[in-house]
């Protein structure tokens, strides 16, 4: 080593050299808060009431069609863009409860995960300098999609309590160089369903501009109070700008599966197709057979699983209430946004810390869900995809909160 590399000096001069290397794309956002706070639940042996996932079993007749998928030696490549039989079985799905008729051939592209579905759609459809309309708060995945394919995003805000957004700045976010608007209906984190109007006001625009409109739909089965779930696709005039993201995860509690979808017309769903296969070649083959099973359960499970969250949620709006947290209730998806002004702590961040180390529960700093963190820094998201063993767990923690 020189004297130079020796020296202070010239570390540093090493230490810029690094960076020149690294991507200057990824220094723009930071790593997720969502897996960052269970990693701290695991450290706090606290219950983690962070990460949206299930801590109850899967549908036996859906793991069933797994184990029998490996069993009958379904263990080796699947087409790229996804199992004829589980593209069949999305092509079904879709027509039978959002009255789209789509080619399992031409349009739809199954993936590992929705969250390889957005990026693959996102690095498909964006060149350089293109524009992307984001709702905030919005699921922390949004940002850094759009800056990883080249885009510049446009963030429009839901206000509370009902999350509302305002016509004249969502108008105003359109142009020239809008691309895509991603549209997360039911929402994370905020819960909110988007009606039909408002969609409708979403179309126009898209229709104006010729912009796709991105729709994350993983929720779309759990809606609550004569909510209804509407397929950007199925709008008048959306057949050839409607992108629909999904996947098995939320619907049929398998998380940890990575089994998604994108179902977009046949010239976007081309550029979709290509990069899907030179990011991940495709999603696991017995898993993707699993799906197609689970794709064709009854109406009557659906049904069951609403209703199964909506008895959660009014459980833990109970539990948060009494704890001291102004709620905004949901109206789909299974977490709740809060309020924690009450508490005075100075930010989200010092309050989850808080309550992670302290009182035993792990949530979301509602910060990450911004492009500016200060407008997040008096919330927080609870989830309540959680067995009611884990729900006590959390009232039994929260009431230290109360008297602390």
């Amino acid at each position: 080593m020189s004297a130079a590399e020796a020296s202070p000096t010239g570390a540093g001069r090493v230490v810029a050299s690094a960076r020149q290397l690294l991507s200057a794309k990824a220094e723009r956002f930071t790593e997720s808060v969502i897996r960052e706070m269970t990693r701290l639940a695991l450290q706090h042996d606290a219950v983690n009431m962070a990460q949206g996932f299930p801590d109850f079993p899967a549908s036996e007749e859906v793991k069933q069609a797994a184990r029998q998928a490996i069993t009958d030696d379904i263990n080796q490549y699947a087409i790229t863009w996804g199992a004829k039989e589980l593209r069949d079985a999305i092509a079904r799905k879709f027509e039978r409860t959002q009255g789209v008729r789509v080619d399992p051939e031409r349009e739809i592209t199954v993936t590992c995960g929705s969250t390889e579905a957005m990026m693959a759609t996102m690095m498909g459809i964006i060149n350089p300098g293109d524009e992307v309309v984001i709702f905030e708060p919005h699921y922390e995945n949004y940002g850094p999609d759009a800056i990883l394919s080249g885009a510049t995003p446009r963030f429009v805000q839901l206000q509370p309590p009902d999350w509302n957004f305002d016509r004249d700045e969502l108008t105003r976010a359109f142009g020239p160089k809008t691309k895509a608007i991603i549209v997360n209906t039911p929402n994370n984190p905020t819960g909110k369903v988007f009606s039909r109007e408002e969609l409708e006001f979403i179309r126009d625009l898209c229709v104006r501009w010729n912009a796709f409109a991105v729709t994350d739909e993983i929720y779309e089965h759990i809606i609550f109070d004569g909510a209804q779930h509407i397929s950007m696709a199925s709008l008048d005039g959306m057949r050839d700008l409607a992108i629909t993201i999904n996947g098995l995860s939320k619907t049929y509690s398998v998380t940890g599966w990575r089994v998604g979808w994108a179902i977009a017309p046949p010239d976007a769903s081309t550029p979709i197709r290509k990069v899907h296969d030179f990011l991940t070649v495709g999603a696991a083959a017995p898993l993707q057979q699993a799906g197609a099973v689970a794709l064709e359960l009854p109406l009557s499970y659906y049904t069951k699983l609403a209703e199964m969250y909506r008895v959660k949620r009014d459980r833990m709006l109970g539990i948060l209430t009494d704890a001291g947290f102004k709620c905004f209730k949901p109206s789909g998806a299974y977490y709740i946004m809060t309020d924690i002004s009450i508490f005075g702590f100075p930010d989200d961040l010092s309050f989850s810390r808080y309550l992670v180390e302290k009182i035993g529960i792990a949530v979301v700093p509602a910060s990450s869900f911004y492009d500016d963190p200060s407008m997040g820094s008096r919330q927080v998201r609870f989830t309540f995809c959680k067995k009611e063993s884990t729900l006590a767990a959390c009232a039994e923690k929260l009431s230290k909160l109360r008297s602390a």
